[in-house]
């Protein structure tokens, strides 16, 4: 489980340190037992973020059965998404 006060938390963490695998480590570190993992935002689709932040948005991850989903249930939650978006540059 996790509630929305931690993910606000984490949302803040990522935005402030960036998402990569130390900024990984220490959220785990901090929230032990809980999955953590990152990508780009475009590469999850026809999923809604549970938390839109700056230039980052969160997904939670429901790992009880055999294979990892998301969802939006935060009681179902094992873990979180940090999904990076990117701007689009015009060249």
């Amino acid at each position: 489980m996790i509630t929305p006060r931690q993910l606000d938390d984490i949302a803040r963490r990522a935005e402030t340190r960036g998402v990569d695998y130390a900024a990984l480590s220490h959220l785990r570190q901090v929230y032990p037992g809980l999955y953590f993992t990152h990508c780009l935002d475009d590469d999850i689709n026809d999923v809604e973020p549970v938390l839109r932040g700056a230039g980052i948005n969160l997904y939670l991850v429901d790992g009880r059965q055999h294979c990892l989903r998301l969802t939006e249930d935060f009681q179902a939650a094992t873990g979180v998404v940090l999904a990076v978006v990117a701007e689009c540059v015009d060249s």
